[in-house]
């Protein structure tokens, strides 16, 4: 089982977080999650087929290769099931290459009335910054997550520090996730940095995901954004000691740095999410 939204979501509930995931779920994946712990919507219909990635994964590269199945249907579910009600709870985050940037940008705003923080992971979409409305939906975001080639693509910038100016004046906050150099966060125009642990590394797939569920289980405990980005890191770290995403992530206990030995974690490219 994988994609961001999965990873995500089991990385935040094996802190401890309650977590609920809104997505078209084949039932071998559906209950995975709820073995989890992971409360699921399920919007994929009977009989319909389910989203596969195969991951062609070296030491150094990765590519990705994904039948889309359901998910074709899935932003206007997503959609559809906002329009019926909010959920309840203290953040949403959405793992997906929007096309209806303008209902996502009001999805958004609702929820910002209704209290909920909001966060999006695009992963890598290259014409997503010629998309209408992009740069609407990255306003209304409280949090972006991106890693630094999307960092560099979604403000189309060949540097870091050109895109770091750059993202100051397109959304609220930042986190771009380094690989073996850790992540940093973009905040009122401070630039917070955490390093990584050093870890025994077999394979990256799903490691910026698992961050991302370390990161927001953090921040709904109102912890400070280094605290946050420690979580994140330790969480993506950890996730790289095993093939896939989620068979290396830890059980729920304290997030606090690793001790364990070896290389550093590689950088984590990005995927179509399934």
């Amino acid at each position: 089982m994988g994609g961001g939204t999965l990873i995500t979501a089991v990385a935040s509930a094996r802190t401890g977080a309650r977590v609920e995931v809104v997505s078209a779920l084949s039932d071998e994946s559906a209950r995975r999650m709820r073995a989890e712990g992971v409360r699921v919507r399920n919007l994929r219909r009977r009989g319909e087929p389910h989203a596969v990635s195969v991951a062609l994964s070296t030491h150094g590269e990765r590519a990705f290769v994904t039948f889309d199945g359901v998910n074709e249907q899935l932003e206007a579910r997503l959609l559809a099931w906002f329009a019926r009600g909010l959920p309840r709870g203290a953040h949403v985050h959405v793992a997906l290459g929007p096309r209806d940037m303008a209902s996502w940008a009001e999805v958004t705003e609702r929820l910002r009335a209704r209290g909920i923080t909001t966060s999006w992971d695009f992963g890598w979409h290259e014409d997503l910054p010629h998309r209408r409305g992009f740069e609407t939906l990255l306003g209304a975001l409280d949090w972006v997550f991106v890693n630094e080639r999307e960092a560099r693509l979604y403000t189309g910038t060949t540097t870091m520090a050109r895109a770091l100016r750059r993202w100051q004046t397109l959304a609220r906050r930042v986190v771009v996730k380094q690989g073996a150099r850790g992540a940093l966060a973009l905040v009122n125009g401070a630039i917070v940095r955490v390093p990584a642990p050093r870890v025994r590394v077999v394979d990256t797939t799903g490691a910026g995901d698992a961050f991302n569920g370390g990161f927001l289980a953090a921040l709904v405990r109102g912890q400070g954004v280094a605290a946050c980005l420690r979580a994140g890191v330790r969480m993506g770290s950890l996730s790289t000691r095993a093939a896939g995403g989620l068979d290396a992530l830890p059980r729920a206990r304290p997030l606090r740095a690793p001790g364990v030995g070896g290389r550093s974690a590689r950088g984590t490219g990005r995927r179509r999410r399934s």
